[in-house]
């Protein structure tokens, strides 16, 4: 292939040399097809791609501007195909952000509710054979974002996709992991079961109420941690880590806020003792440690009625 290439820019006194050119359009033909689809990457909260080399029989050679978009490496144009990024009605802005950085368009999906209540969801484009990722958390209306996650689950999986990966942020009923008193359900697992049943092939959450949940999926849980971002935010505010101090709002919570704190120069820790006569219902008894004249820092995995 090097050869030809070379064999294309020297000047021939024969006339009768038949040039090149044809071979080498078939063999990028690809790569100008999707100069269209694929756009620059150039965004304040995106990292653009800079590599163009594409290697060939007898070393590396980079591919001529004018045959690739620019920011976009080769083997990206189709990756960057076969990849597509829906959302729900539950946080769209959040969709929209997660697309943006990734240098995509949202899907296009129709949802919409009938006069009784019931959900309808139709995607607008193919995902035949593509790896398609389902933005919906379960935040209130818990029920009615979980059923729509179910029915978007679906509809990819009647689609032809790939693999379907469920990006949810918050997951409900979590909380509902383990039994506390007799005839209890763990609705946990059951939310579990009908993500998986549903047709998904992943799960993608942030912050589990609690580690052991990632074992009720019997498909692969991807479960990431919102922790960098939140320190990134409390070096910004350039606060002495002398007047900081974390509190856990409960006992439960404590192992969570001291590897908070240790990842914050050591800062000190304080617990809040409260009580719990009934479900977001909660009375404060004790403070241990010393928050007086400090910035408290409260960490917990989740925020229902903050009381």
């Amino acid at each position: 292939m090097s050869t030809l290439l070379q064999s294309s820019f020297i000047s021939s006194s024969s006339s009768s040399f038949s040039p090149i050119t044809p071979r080498f359009s078939l063999r990028y033909a690809a790569a100008v097809r999707c100069n269209n689809v694929v756009q620059s990457v150039n965004l304040e909260n995106g990292k653009p791609y800079r590599s163009t080399e594409y290697s060939v029989t007898g070393g590396t050679s980079s591919i001529p501007s004018y045959l690739v978009a620019p920011n976009t490496r080769i083997h990206d144009l189709v990756n960057k195909n076969r990849l597509r990024i829906f959302s729900g009605t539950a946080n769209p802005a959040l969709a929209q952000e997660i697309a943006c950085y990734m240098g995509l368009d949202l899907g296009k999906i129709k949802i919409k509710r009938f006069a009784d209540g019931e959900i309808y969801v139709q995607l607008q484009e193919s995902v035949r054979g593509c790896d398609v990722f389902l933005v919906q958390p379960t935040c209130p209306p818990a029920n009615e974002n979980l059923m729509e996650l179910l029915v978007m689950i679906d509809a990819c999986r009647r689609a032809s996709a790939k693999n379907i990966t469920a990006v949810i942020p918050y997951f409900g009923y979590a909380r509902a992991d383990r039994k506390t008193q007799g005839r209890e359900s763990i609705a946990a697992k059951l939310v579990a079961n009908l993500i998986t049943e549903a047709g998904a092939n992943r799960v993608l959450a942030c912050d589990l109420h609690s580690g052991q949940s990632m074992g009720y999926f019997d498909i692969p849980v991807d479960h990431v941690y919102g922790q960098p971002v939140i320190l990134d935010y409390l070096a910004s505010k350039t606060i002495c880590s002398d007047d900081l101090v974390v509190v856990s709002p409960d006992v439960g919570g404590v192992a969570r806020a001291r590897a908070f704190a240790k990842k914050l120069s050591d800062a000190p820790l304080a617990i809040v003792d409260k009580r719990r006569h009934g479900h977001n219902v909660a009375e404060v008894m004790n403070l241990i440690g010393d928050v007086k004249g400090k910035v408290a820092v409260m960490v917990d995995d989740m925020i229902d009625t903050a009381g």
